[in-house]
């Protein structure tokens, strides 16, 4: 017996379901992603675009990206959370991984400003540690100053 039994649909194996955004992005199907973080960098400063959920099963693809985006040694790394609908604690935990990995001259911030995002990084403390912004704009502004 699973967790799937007396589930609509549960024919499916658990990593076969599929599961639909409200904007019709599909971010999981038979066990494959769609890209859910992008980078793009703006005057010296890499941004991550982060979409969807950042738990235990795309965490580990977040840290990734943002590996490699520090192996270059940029001036700034911002995380864009604006389009995320779901923060757990292995999303926090690439967060926090993140700002002890920084270079010297690397700075950091986190774009949350949501319920979904914000909330749980400010009642967990990580919003004393990391520089939290409202939009990209503002963090992209301040980040250029």
């Amino acid at each position: 017996m699973s967790a799937f039994d007396n589930v609509p649909g549960s024919e499916l194996q658990p990593h076969e379901m599929i599961r639909d955004r409200s904007d019709g992005r599909q971010l999981m199907r038979r066990g494959q992603y769609v890209q859910q973080f992008t980078e793009h960098q703006v005057d010296g400063v890499v941004v991550v675009d982060a979409v969807g959920a950042v738990d235990m099963l795309t965490a580990p693809q977040l840290q990734e990206v943002v590996t490699a985006a520090l192996a270059r040694e940029p001036a700034g790394l911002i995380i864009d959370m604006t389009r995320v609908d779901f923060l757990g604690s292995a999303g926090m935990q690439v967060l926090m991984v993140t700002r002890n990995r920084l270079g010297p001259g690397t700075r950091f911030g986190v774009v949350a400003d949501g319920p979904a995002t914000s909330r749980p990084l400010k009642i967990t403390g990580i919003a004393d540690l990391v520089e939290l912004f409202s939009s990209l704009d503002v963090a992209l502004t301040n980040f250029t100053q």
